[in-house]
């Protein structure tokens, strides 16, 4: 991998009969790519469907870690932050905290910082 993926789900999704819904997180998630745009140039942002398994997420870091929002580090990238937890997987680096992502994200490519 050459970029960071970013894998978000989809909003208006239903849970069996109940519904629409969308994931809070994902949306403060999104609401980061909004304010800052050059982000979706940086980084490989996948949308998904709420069904499990999630494929996509499944083949990257098994079918423990398919949970959204998640963020998998391109091969060789540092996280500077000490106070970012970073997760392993299936030899992938990920970061699974919502508001981890977003201070990755800060960190790394010279955004704002949440106040």
């Amino acid at each position: 991998m050459t970029k960071d993926t970013l894998f978000l789900l989809k909003p208006d999704f239903h849970n069996g009969d109940k519904g629409p819904f969308y994931c809070p997180d994902c949306a403060l998630v999104e609401g980061v790519l909004s304010y800052y745009p050059k982000l979706r140039h940086k980084l490989d942002v996948r949308y998904v469907d709420f069904a499990r398994p999630r494929a996509e997420i499944v083949a990257l870091l098994g079918e423990a870690n398919q949970g959204c929002p998640v963020l998998v580090l391109a091969d060789g990238r540092r996280v500077l932050d000490a106070g970012i937890e970073v997760q392993e997987a299936q030899g992938r680096r990920f970061i699974a905290r919502e508001a981890d992502i977003r201070r990755y994200l800060s960190g790394s490519f010279g955004i704002g910082h949440a106040a």
